[in-house]
């Protein structure tokens, strides 16, 4: 397992890499070009009609390096999870089992219930973790500084909330 140390300098070589090259690292924007994208190609009168998607989408295309980073996200996941040896199939971690029960599709729906909203808080805060707590804090954005203490206060009692009565001990 690698240290923590080494995860660390391993993000702040690719931020400054990215930086170097193209722009500062953000994902969240990805989804919506996505979207954009998407609908611009399939029902483009309602895609107009839109100023949020004319205004991140209009014109984008998939082939950016941006969509790339997001698609390299899970698949260095899976490459990390599968040379560490930790790979594996589980839906529904221990862990949530105890608090919720073994039910595979409630983990589903509650998870996408819950990438759903971090991605609407993530867009409606102007970025996400990667483009707040790596690029904007490596500028010393106030902002970014403000949502990091935000996102580590609400983690903590949405922990303290969801696994009062034991659970995971850090």
């Amino acid at each position: 397992m690698l240290s923590w140390w080494v995860g660390g300098l391993g993000i702040g070589l690719v931020l400054i890499v990215a930086v170097g090259l193209v722009q500062p690292i953000g994902v969240s924007t990805q989804y919506v070009v996505l979207d954009g994208v998407l609908l611009h190609n399939v029902l483009p009168d309602v895609a107009s009609r839109s100023p949020y998607l004319a205004k991140t989408a209009q014109g984008w295309t998939l082939a950016t390096y941006e969509f790339f980073f997001v698609l390299g996200i899970p698949l260095g996941a899976l490459l990390a999870a599968m040379a560490t040896a930790r790979f594996t199939t589980r839906v529904v971690p221990v862990e949530w089992s105890k608090r919720f029960g073994s039910n595979p599709g409630n983990r589903l729906v509650w998870s996408f219930v819950g990438g759903f909203l971090l991605l609407f808080g993530a867009r409606f805060g102007g970025g996400c973790t990667s483009g707040h707590m790596i690029s904007g804090i490596s500028q010393l954005a106030i902002s970014s500084f403000l949502f990091s203490a935000a996102l580590f206060i609400s983690g903590i009692v949405t922990a303290r909330v969801l696994y009062r009565n034991g659970g995971a001990r850090c």
